[in-house]
């Protein structure tokens, strides 16, 4: 029985690449429109890609990449493309093997045969290991393309459009983005980091370049990574603590007890 016995979506035309956004109050646009260009003055947009993978080896990074550091999901990276000579090797070997070439990430033993399951998938929607299906997609049909595999999810959708050399307009939300977003009212705190992604994306203008959501993605993690951490943020040092209700809160919390 096939994998995914619907057809593939249809390609869209070239002009048709952008996501259709949710709606967003003026006030939260403004916010929002503020946040980046504070941060990009302080992190310096545009910010350059990190690097330029075909969209399939993107998948595979950013499914090694969850709850792992850059660096430790990186060297797995290496190890796989060092180990075997092409994606359709990975696919052939065993999961133990690919489990053992990528130790180093968190969730080893759910991540290798993940990625063979998701190469599997590819090959019976394609009929190969390409990606180049999504190329012409409007950003909403390659994210549902996407994400009708099983474990790939917002977050996994957009970085594969966003990061690899497809360079489409979608916004990915990662945990440190979601936290700076959520801290400073831009998100409840109630909206996962899931659909967080249609909201946050709703609020910046509907024909921002792939690059201009690159660099929002970019500057709220690097916020995040760098001043707004999980424990102890460094809210005396924020560009954004005037206008963050969080770290309002806080000041006033450590002035009531001086």
């Amino acid at each position: 029985m096939p994998l995914f016995p619907d057809p593939a979506l249809p390609v869209a035309p070239r002009q048709r690449r952008r996501e259709t956004p949710t709606t967003a109050s003026e006030t939260l646009k403004d916010k929002a429109l503020e946040i980046h260009r504070r941060l990009c003055g302080v992190y310096g947009c545009p910010i350059p890609y990190f690097h330029s993978l075909d969209p399939l080896s993107e998948l595979i990074s950013s499914l090694l990449s969850h709850r792992t550091r850059n660096a430790d999901s990186g060297r797995a990276f290496k190890a796989l493309r060092a180990r075997w000579p092409d994606w359709a090797a990975v696919e052939a070997a065993s999961v133990a093997e690919i489990e053992e070439t990528i130790r180093g990430v968190t969730w080893p033993e759910l991540k290798a045969p993940r990625i063979k399951a998701v190469l599997a998938a590819v090959r019976e929607r394609v009929g190969g290991l390409s990606l180049d299906v999504l190329e012409g997609m409007s950003v909403d049909e390659a994210r549902g393309w996407l994400e009708a595999i099983l474990g790939i999810g917002p977050k996994t959708s957009a970085a594969v459009l966003s990061f690899s050399t497809l360079r489409m307009p979608a916004l990915p939300v990662d945990s440190h983005h979601h936290r700076v977003a959520q801290r400073t009212g831009l998100i409840s705190p109630r909206v996962d980091v899931g659909p967080s992604h249609a909201v946050l994306r709703a609020q910046l203008p509907d024909d921002w370049s792939a690059q201009k959501l690159y660099d929002n993605h970019e500057v709220l993690m690097l916020h995040g990574q760098q001043v707004c951490f999980h424990r102890s943020p460094a809210c005396a040092r924020c560009v954004l603590l005037d206008i963050c209700p969080t770290g309002q809160a806080r000041g006033a919390t450590a002035s009531d007890r001086i």
